[in-house]
């Protein structure tokens, strides 16, 4: 049976500050692991794969209305994902462009040469 008592504020004010701690916790461990992410070479190397992989970078348009929605919807996540960045390490993201305009430059150089 449920407890639950509509005139009792003040466990309903202890509810939502309980719920308000809970999701104050859950940003501030998402912005730690995004900033332990990007202090590494191999961690930017894998959101820069997750935002490339998501489209951020390019037009989503297409003719087939289903395509273009799925489409943005990964943008979107990239999106997203690229909002945090820049939220919680802003410092980082130019270094992590920088990284990865080099490594397409090398990748470029190698396939060149396997021609």
């Amino acid at each position: 049976m449920n407890d639950f008592d509509p005139t009792d504020i003040r466990a309903e004010e202890r509810a939502q500050a309980e719920t308000e701690t809970r999701r104050r916790l859950s940003k501030d461990t998402e912005e730690s692991d995004i900033k332990w992410l990007m202090s590494s070479k191999r961690g930017r190397r894998i959101v820069w794969r997750q935002l490339d992989a998501a489209g951020i970078f390019r037009t989503s348009f297409s003719t087939n209305a289903m395509s273009m929605a799925f489409a943005e919807g990964n943008r979107n996540y990239g999106l997203k994902l690229l909002g945090i960045v820049h939220t919680v390490c802003p410092e980082l993201y130019p270094v992590m462009v920088r990284e990865a305009n080099e490594q397409r430059n090398i990748d470029d150089g190698n396939s060149r040469n396997d021609q």
